[in-house]
């Protein structure tokens, strides 16, 4: 039981706990990408999606002037199907594959094994540290990485801020609001709060990463590629959600069994970034992205040289990644570096 009785912790904790404890987290029990799993990820839909992601960092690795060695690094890689298509990929691009040293930064051990075995045949590298990356220039890849990080809620009632909690009553676990302070929040948020906003959705974890991550950045040179499900707005929103066997859930049941995300709010995103001296920044969808990255001209590629039979397959994984009422426009691209490098293919 995540709780004692009589107990509450906050959100962000209960979340922790459920998605990474070490012997009963959802994430150190079982692989929850596929079909066979709770949900799908772009790369299990297509390998299209990776290829298109390998021929940007390519693209990306020019446009810093093809450095002799360059770091890149996935952060939370899943099944490592993204890695491995990636890795496919450019074994055609000799120059490139000759300078580039690839990490994986994963904090599930059940995931790294599954990620282990997948890329046996590849020379990949997993990092519990950013920090202790070679000192080159690196790109970063996250993939519905930050979704899946725990989250604090604050809301604001008659006035008055309050923090989400998780408590248990009748052995019955339940959300409860704890009376705060505009000054802690606005503490732990790192920023001035507006009449305006009445709800505050905030991953401590996510912006602790990306602090990391922009002084590598900015140190190394380099950039990091945002892929994941949200919006773009001035206001937070409750977005928590979870997930089982591809079917909405509490997320206070199947503790342990089921997934817990968020989506991202990219206009905040954007501003943080900045604030973190990230000064170029671009963010479009992933239907845009991928189309000016030439992923209908590689399915037509692809079609020609299979039967009619899965030709259809082909295009009914593309319509899922582009197809506006699928992920097409649900997810976004954000794109940071410094603003030197005024990279903008897929923007």
């Amino acid at each position: 039981m995540i709780l004692k009785k009589n107990n509450k912790i906050s959100l962000d904790k209960f979340i922790d706990k459920a998605l990474y404890d070490k012997s009963k987290g959802y994430y150190s029990n079982k692989n929850p990408v596929g079909h066979q799993g709770d949900f799908v990820t772009s790369p299990n839909i297509s390998v299209m999606f990776s290829e298109m992601i390998a021929i940007w960092l390519i693209s990306f690795w020019e446009n810093l002037g093809c450095p002799k060695k360059i770091n890149i690094i996935e952060l939370g890689a899943g099944s490592g199907e993204m890695m491995r298509q990636i890795l496919k990929t450019i074994n055609n691009f000799k120059k490139f594959r000759s300078s580039a040293k690839f990490y994986i930064h994963e904090k599930s051990q059940y995931l790294k094994k599954i990620q282990k075995n997948k890329n046996q045949k590849y020379d990949v590298k997993w990092t519990d540290n950013l920090n202790k990356i070679s000192k080159y220039p690196s790109i970063f890849i996250a993939n519905e990485f930050f979704d899946a990080l725990p989250i604090k809620q604050f809301i604001k009632k008659k006035n008055e801020w309050f923090e989400k909690f998780i408590s248990s009553k009748n052995k019955k676990l339940q959300l409860v609001d704890v009376k705060t302070k505009l000054s802690i929040i606005e503490k732990v948020i790192k920023q001035k709060i507006t009449n305006n906003q009445n709800f505050i959705e905030y991953s401590p974890l996510a912006f602790r990463k990306l602090d990391i991550i922009s002084k590598i950045i900015r140190r190394n040179n380099g950039g990091i590629l945002i892929i994941d499900y949200g919006y773009n707005s001035n206001r937070m929103f409750n977005t928590l959600q979870s997930v089982k066997n591809h079917r909405k859930n509490n997320f206070l049941e199947n503790i342990y069994q089921s997934d817990i995300t968020h989506m991202i709010n990219f206009n905040y995103y954007k501003k943080k970034i900045k604030d973190m001296k990230l000064d170029f920044i671009k963010l479009t969808t992933q239907r845009e992205f991928l189309i000016k990255l030439g992923i209908l001209e590689r399915a037509e590629i692809i079609s020609k040289k299979v039967p009619f039979s899965k030709k259809t397959d082909i295009y009914f994984r593309l319509r899922r990644l582009i197809d506006k009422q699928e992920m097409g426009s649900l997810f976004k691209v954000l794109f940071a570096s410094k603003k030197k490098n005024n990279f903008k293919l897929g923007f």
